[in-house]
């Protein structure tokens, strides 16, 4: 049984034991929202020039699958998608509160988050009716930003510090037409603060609802190693939790989910899984039969 089978059942037989009826479980929230819009205006992003994703560099840096893997990784991908879509925007499944807003963590660093966040951005951004905004919020380490040359330029932060800023105007656009960045912005002291902040909250709402077919994608610190992240739990509908395969120790694992016991909607997906020569990624999630399972070949990059 693997780290996050365990991890799973451990979960499961502690939401059973629980004494009080009232407490939250793990189960996919189910509200009722009214339907989405069908506008399809490009959202305002300033006067930036494009970001032009190079890829041969960033397969160079691992960020992006070789060649030869690529098509398994985006059938991958696309099994991982779909429930978050389902969750945002109802297409085969009951909207989750806040859905179209996504918060990507890990329990620790060096599990393949910011590998995951670009993977997944660019495959939900091949939605013939979607826009995705990823948003570097991992402020002490903003690794997206620093992969896409924007480390230190107007982003977040500098939103969040002077509330006369308009976000859209930060946001940059990329040579793919349904994918933007905001980068993390100018770093400060009082980056956790900012994090933790009514403005964010503010902010965050403001993203979620400036287009109705944007989801939002936050890159957001490991839960264990700062404080930032759990700040932002409570800003997000879904949360997909990145685990690296026979690296994470499950001790830290446990941690790091018994802070989102709370939260209605977080799925697990474990990366470089060598238990196959095929089988790379495992996505698991909690949705209304408790816990289950997806998998399918892919990559082995992470």
């Amino acid at each position: 049984m693997s780290v996050v089978e365990k991890t799973l059942q451990k979960l499961q037989d502690a939401k059973q034991k629980r004494p009080d009826p009232a407490a939250p479980d793990l189960t996919v929230a189910k509200p009722d929202f009214a339907a989405r819009s069908p506008e399809r205006s490009a959202p305002a992003a300033g006067q930036h020039p494009p970001i032009i994703l190079d890829r041969p560099r960033l397969r160079t840096l691992g960020l992006l699958p070789p060649e030869a893997h690529e098509r398994r990784l985006s059938s991958q991908y696309r099994k991982i998608k779909r429930p978050l879509i389902a969750g945002a925007f109802g297409r085969g499944a009951e909207r989750v509160a806040k859905g179209h807003m996504i918060m990507l963590a890990s329990a620790m660093s060096g599990e393949g988050k910011t590998f995951t966040a670009i993977n997944l951005a660019l495959s939900l951004a091949r939605e013939k009716d979607l826009r995705v905004l990823l948003v570097d919020a991992d402020v002490a380490k903003p690794q997206l930003s620093r992969t896409f040359g924007l480390e230190g330029e107007q982003g977040l932060l500098d939103v969040l510090r002077d509330p006369q800023l308009d976000v859209e105007t930060a946001i940059r656009h990329t040579d793919v037409p349904t994918l933007s960045f905001l980068p993390a912005g100018k770093s400060s002291a009082d980056a956790t603060e900012l994090l933790a902040s009514r403005r964010m909250e503010e902010l965050a709402a403001l993203l979620g609802k400036h287009d109705d077919h944007r989801i939002v994608l936050f890159d957001t610190p490991p839960l264990i190693q700062t404080t930032e992240s759990p700040a932002l739990v409570q800003m997000v509908g879904q949360i997909l939790v990145v685990v690296r395969a026979e690296s994470t120790p499950q001790p830290v694992l446990l941690d790091a989910l018994e802070n989102l016991q709370d939260h209605p909607a977080v799925s697990l997906m474990l990366n470089q899984s060598m238990r196959s020569e095929t089988s790379a990624y495992y996505y698991y999630g909690y949705g209304e039969e408790g816990s289950g399972a997806e998998r399918s070949s892919s990559s082995d990059s992470g």
